[in-house]
């Protein structure tokens, strides 16, 4: 029955077929592997090739050969290129935030004792310099910023915008190395995208490089107040991620894209997990300082309240509306004289709908110092209507 089976032509011609399409399987998977592994190590083995001159440029790997001082080759990558000539570019323009303190010792006298805090980047060469508000938060201190090349600068003014984590400190200086300023909208800064952190790593490692990708944009996270006197946890939105691993000390320091532009300020770290860094988006600190460059300060709109993003999930479970759930209201607030109270839930502001995407600090950087604006409040399963009196914030 067998050998009949074998026999039969149209057995014969399944069998053929079903080991051509089995053969040509194996071959195209070992095909693939090989060519992964010679893929990967093509751009170290292509060097020893004695016609690798007489090679068309599409097979060249994307390399470039670098002298050694004893006269040797070595080889790197387009983007390790990349890489190195954004940090030998921009390292400059990145100081260190050190707080100064002074103490009297019994032996030496008088002692100036500088203690690396922070970073920041200077972005104008008349000495304007961007770091976060936690860094510089503490008035009872002194703070300067320390160059690259060791070079110490007194800070002689800073201005605070503790809403959004940054602050603009004021050196004197001309013709200072600046950074230049890109572009963090979603359409231009991908997931994915390769970006480079550079900071005072522990407060004593000065200009460390890190490198990673953006792992997410549009997120929110609640912050500590980074020991700042009278600040209290906050609530940021539309924050970027990153992998590039960040730590005490990079805080105010930038991320820059391989062009060497800022994309972002950063600003924290997950204490629950490894390389999940966040970062402030430059798209938002670009209206901070073209307001402070022309009034000379950082003019806030100031409400006077701690709140919590509450999310369309929560919404749903809770059987409450999408808004900004009150935590703490400022006394002499804004939103004090307007009657908000702690266990609100503010679902309009200023006309505009309360999301994740628009939150509270949102919707006040658009909006200016004097202006009354109405508020809609969801209260004990009713809706509210106030309007409250825009002030300067006070910080």
């Amino acid at each position: 029955m067998l050998d009949k089976l074998r026999q039969n032509p149209l057995v014969q011609k399944y069998w053929l077929t079903a080991t051509l399409v089995l053969s040509g399987l194996i071959l195209l998977f070992l095909t693939l592997v090989v060519g992964l592994i010679l893929g990967i190590n093509y751009p170290n083995w292509y060097q020893s090739l004695p016609f690798k001159d007489s090679l068309p440029d599409f097979l060249r790997p994307t390399v470039s050969e670098v002298k050694t001082p004893d006269g040797g080759t070595i080889i790197r990558t387009v983007e390790e290129s990349a890489i190195i000539d954004v940090v030998d570019k921009v390292s400059p323009a990145v100081v260190s935030i050190v707080a100064k303190t002074v103490s009297f010792d019994p032996d030496r006298g008088s002692v100036t004792d500088q203690e690396g805090i922070g970073t920041g980047f200077i972005i104008d060469q008349s000495g304007i310099v961007i770091t976060n508000n936690h860094v510089v938060c503490q008035k009872t201190l002194d703070y300067a910023v320390v160059t690259k090349d060791q070079k110490t600068f007194d800070v002689k003014k800073i201005d605070l915008d503790p809403a959004n984590d940054i602050a603009i400190l004021k050196i004197e200086g001309s013709s200072l190395p600046a950074l230049e300023l890109g572009s963090s909208d979603p359409s231009v800064l991908k997931p994915g995208q390769k970006v480079i952190a550079i900071g005072n790593a522990l407060g004593q490692f000065q200009n460390s490089v890190t490198v990673g990708v953006v792992s997410g944009v549009g997120r929110g996270i609640t912050a500590g107040g980074g020991g700042c006197p009278g600040q209290s946890r906050e609530t940021l939105q539309n924050i970027i991620q990153t992998d590039a691993a960040l730590n005490p000390g990079n805080s105010g320091g930038p991320l820059l894209d391989l062009s060497g532009r800022v994309v972002g300020v950063n600003f924290a770290i997950s204490v629950e997990a490894q390389n999940i860094g966040f970062v402030i988006p430059i798209d938002r600190v670009k209206v901070i300082l073209d307001q402070y460059k022309k009034d000379g300060r950082i003019i806030k709109p100031y409400l006077g309240i701690v709140y919590q993003t509450i999310d369309p999930a929560v919404a749903k479970v809770q059987g409450v509306p999408q808004g900004a759930f009150v935590r703490r209201v400022a006394g002499g607030s804004p939103a004090e004289k307007a009657t908000v109270v702690a266990g609100d839930i503010i679902t309009k502001l200023n006309d505009q709908r309360v999301t994740e995407d628009n939150d509270i600090v949102t919707i006040l950087n658009s909006l200016k110092v004097g202006q009354k604006i109405p508020l809609e409040i969801y209260r004990d399963g009713k809706v509210v209507k106030l309007t409250a009196t825009l002030e300067e914030n006070p910080e």
